[in-house]
């Protein structure tokens, strides 16, 4: 099965990717993810990437292209994948159907903007595990520290204000049509 969710950052893609993937045994596969991995290892792409990430703007689509391109060849997509992320502009997707990718359900999470900014800047991590809490939906045991580490939790540079608003304007303008 190729699923591909679509929505707003924030809207929730990552969340029901990631429940469909344990569900139906094949990879959620986030570029946002993939994106932040290259940024903290310093690869070429991450260096490309990361600044449009501080300014809340889209990653240059042949560097998203590239990587979902690789990454598609993978071993374990050959029998589905989901897509959480990929395509955000009309390049993408011609990109995709140029790798004659067919898929089978593709959905839309719609979100008022005034919920995902509630829900992305109360957002909090573990910068050591990964673990992701909400300072009011989902909030560490302490409030303060991941539980599996104990280490603070801290907010993702892209989960203030002005860049969560930054990007709801970027998607409105360039993803959603």
């Amino acid at each position: 099965m190729k699923i591909m969710f679509l929505g707003a950052p924030g809207a929730g893609k990552g969340t029901q990717a990631e429940i469909a993937s344990l569900r139906l045994g094949i990879p959620a596969i986030s570029t946002g993810v993939i994106i932040r991995e290259a940024v903290e290892n310093g690869t070429e792409m991450g260096l490309k990437a990361k600044k449009s990430l501080d300014q809340g703007t889209l990653v240059e689509d042949d560097v998203v292209i590239g990587i979902i391109k690789d990454r598609l060849a993978d071993p374990d997509c050959k029998n589905g994948f989901i897509l959480d992320g990929f395509p955000r502009t009309v390049p993408q997707a011609e990109a995709l159907y140029a790798m004659g990718v067919s898929l089978d359900r593709v959905i839309s999470i719609e979100v008022p903007d005034e919920v995902i900014t509630k829900r992305m800047t109360g957002r909090r991590v573990c910068n050591n595990c990964g673990a992701s809490y909400h300072v009011t939906a989902n909030p560490s045991n302490d409030g303060v520290n991941c539980d599996k580490c104990k280490i603070p939790l801290t907010t993702r540079k892209d989960d203030v204000p002005e860049i969560v608003l930054s990007r709801l304007a970027v998607y409105h303008e360039t993803t959603e049509p």
